[in-house]
Parts: structure tokens; sequence; C-alpha cells
């Protein structure tokens, strides 16, 4: 079976290796942490026992802070190592964490390579987010004796079919894991239905209803403002005019949102709209699509290293605002009067709407959120936020938001407290571990 899943990933790299090279040159993506990817990975603190947290991406490694911060305070004898699989997931970790965890790219899961990465990292714990179970990962782990848990674990409806069609390997390797802490019981249901063994599942919700700060104002937000707009007021919680930011957007998604801007702007000319796209890649692809919808517009990165407020007049009261930096869309989303949370209009699964409502902002997505699935049947429940179909029932929307003020804040109050309402899974989480590691 080990043969056959590393001819399985040889023949699976063969037929993505044009796709990589192509994104490798054309995006710079996959050329760092190849001696990581190896397995040749150090770790800072070798003389105490690890803990091994691995997260894919940017949202993983977003909802591993709260569980980070409760394992340091409780395990301070355990030393924590991170490893993500993407550029930007990497690069959000290292932003982190690097100054004080060892931050890696993850190995890939050949068994030679698992095998290596095992000998360096010596891990007493191994702590995968949401789904991310490896095969020979596993296996190794349950040969060494070390406990593998799912934490904060999910199943989509299309990973659930996909994971279908190969049921009796993922069977096999979900029989290995100690324990799987899901974030609902529809997606215990789906882990049990794959194989995972009733007794290992345990519902324990959602982190990311923890990482989600629950705040007025963000530090760093008043830099931003100052370097963009002319006036402030006095909650900092929107700028003196009216600002609309579309976040974590992805391909063909910006082409409906300047479209629905150009019509907002007819009615409501000091409208400005904050474009931040989800994939550094793409920052170069958008800001040629804002021009050529002939749009003026400034680029966040050209200023974001001058500490000071633009004096440029043309600039400051451009109609467009691409944030072109990684880190900074917490920022926007504290200054908006209303947000649009990406990869939601086009069939991309969705993006974080947790962080926006957790700020008290009137919180609009489109019908493609199957990677929020729960979060978005609770947020519609409580009308703590507005789903829109297509570009013109965005349109409608933002037009009654930013001619209703009162509407918008009902929305923007009753989603902030169903992120109140469902936090408390870290806690829950550490409990689980914790029986675990005093069983070590």
């Amino acid at each position: 079976m080990n043969v056959l899943i590393d001819l399985a990933y040889i023949l699976a790299l063969i037929l993505i290796s044009p796709i990589a090279i192509y994104r490798m040159l054309r995006h710079n993506r996959y050329r760092a942490g190849w001696g990581n990817r190896f397995g040749r990975i150090g770790r800072k603190q070798q003389d105490k026992k690890c803990i091994w947290i691995h997260a894919v991406s940017v949202g993983e490694v977003n909802a591993t802070t709260t569980l980070i911060k409760e394992l340091e305070k409780k395990f301070p004898d355990y030393e924590i190592v991170l490893s993500a699989t993407t550029d930007t997931g990497f690069a959000r970790a290292n932003a982190l964490f690097g100054n004080r965890l060892s931050v890696f790219y993850f190995p890939m899961d050949f068994s030679r390579t698992m095998r290596r990465a095992f000998a360096n990292i010596q891990p007493t714990l191994i702590l995968l987010m949401e789904l991310e179970v490896w095969p020979n990962l596993v296996r190794i782990a349950e040969q060494s004796g070390i406990p593998v848990v799912v934490v904060n674990g999910r199943i989509s409806e299309r990973g659930f079919k996909r994971y279908n069609l190969v049921k009796s390997l993922v069977k096999n390797t979900f029989q290995k894991v100690t324990l799987i802490l899901a974030q609902t019981e529809e997606y215990a249901d789906k882990f049990r239905q794959l194989g995972a063994p009733a007794e290992k599942v345990i519902v324990a919700g959602s982190i990311k209803y923890d990482t989600a700060q629950i705040a007025d104002t963000v530090e760093g937000a008043d830099i931003l403002a100052n370097q963009l707009f002319e006036k402030i007021d006095n909650r900092q919680s929107a700028i003196g005019n009216p600002i609309w930011v579309a976040g974590a957007t992805g391909d063909e998604e910006e082409k409906i949102i300047l479209d629905v801007y150009k019509r907002l702007v007819e009615k409501n000319t000091t409208l400005r709209l904050a474009i931040v796209p989800r994939k550094p890649e793409r920052f170069d692809e958008v800001a040629a699509l804002i021009k050529q919808k002939g749009f003026s517009f400034i680029r966040y990165s050209e200023i974001k290293s001058v500490k000071l407020r633009i004096e440029n007049l043309e600039l400051r009261n451009s109609g467009v605002i691409l944030g072109d930096t990684m880190g900074d869309l917490r920022k926007f989303y504290s200054l908006a009067t209303v947000v649009f949370v990406g990869r939601s209009l086009v069939p991309m699964g969705g993006s974080d709407m947790m962080e926006s409502a957790a700020l008290g902002k009137c919180t609009i997505f489109g019908p493609y959120t199957f990677n929020f699935k729960q979060t978005v049947e609770d947020l519609l429940k409580a009308n703590g936020a507005i789903l829109v179909q297509n570009g013109d029932e965005l349109y409608d929307v933002m037009t009654k938001c930013l001619t209703d003020a009162a509407y918008a804040s009902r929305i923007a109050q009753n989603g902030r407290q169903v992120i109140k309402n469902n936090q408390g899974a870290t806690l829950r989480t550490i409990a689980h571990i914790g029986t675990l590691i005093k069983s070590d």
C-alpha cells in the first residue's frame, strides 16, 4: 500500500508539473522552501518535547493564533513548531510567529521524505488544522506512537464527494488518527461516514470564532486612514465619506465589483472603494483591470512605507484603492462602512467573513461560500449578514446599506453577536489535547 501511495504521488506530480512550472515562472510561486519540502527541517529548542501544528494556507494559519497562545500558556515545557503548504501561508506564519517559533514548509508526503521530517522534528504530538490528513504522515505517526489530532475539523461537500471516490484509502487513514475535533455535528458525521471511528470524533466548535477579534478599532488602521483619507470621524470606524471594502476577492469577481461601483458612484459621488485581492500574484492583474474600467486609483503598496498623509489631492481623492499588500485586510475592514467578503460571487468557496462581523461591520457575501457553510448559516439565521446572488443584487443591497444607516447598523450588530455567541472552541480543544499530553 505504501509503495502504491508513493507511486500515486509521483503520477500526480507529473500531471500537475506543467501548471506548477507555469506558476513558478509567471507568479514566482513554489520557488522557496524546497529543503523543507524534502524533509530538511530544523528546530530552535531540540531539548524540549515538540508539538507540530500544520496549517495549509493563510486562513488555517490565522486560525492557529488562539490555539498557539493557549498551548504556550498551558504547556510551556513543549516547543511548538508550525508548518504551512502555500507561499502565502508560510509568509503569514512567519509574520505572526517567526520571531519565536520554528516555521517551515510542509514536507511532501512521500514515505522517505516524511520519515526524514519526523527524524528532524521529533514531534510528541501532531495537530492538523481542518483536514490535512496525509496517509504517510498518519501511518508513520502511528508506527512511532505519536498522537495525531485533527483540530477545527471540517469537510466541505466537494471534499466529501472526492474522498468518497477513494473511500477505502481514506477510511484506512482516518482510522489511524487519534482524535478528530470537528467544528459541527454535520462535519463530525461526514468524518464518521468516511470511516473515522465514532468514538474518535468529537464536536468542539470552530476555533475561527475565537480568532475573530471583537473590536471597534484595529492597530495600525489609523496610520492607513491617515495615509489615504482626508477626514476620519471620532469613532475611527469610518472615514468622513463612505468606503466600501471588497476583501479577499477572487478572479473574475473584481469585474463584477467594479461594475457595481460604477453604478453606485453615479448616485453617491463620495463613495470610495477599496479592493483587496486574496492572492498577491493577482495584484498587477487587478490594477490593470481597474485602469481598464476607467477608474483613477492608488496602490497602497506605493505609500505604505511612508508614515505621512498623501499631500497629492488627486491621489487622495482617487475613487478606488487597491490594497496590494499582505496583512492589512483587517485594517481596511475596520475603516469600512460596508464590507463585501470575496471569492463568493464566483465558485471559489468564499473567504473568512468572521473578521468583518467581529469588527461590527455590515457584511455582504455571495452564494459560493461552501468553505464557511456553518458560519454563513449562523449569520444569516440571526440576520447578521446579507447574501446576494449576483451583481444586480449586490447593487441593490449596497444602495440600501448606504442610504439606510439604521438597517446597516442592525446587520452589523447582529453579526457581531453571532461571533460572541460561538466563541470558546479553543479552550475545549485545549482540554482534549491536554488529555493526550498528560498520557504521554
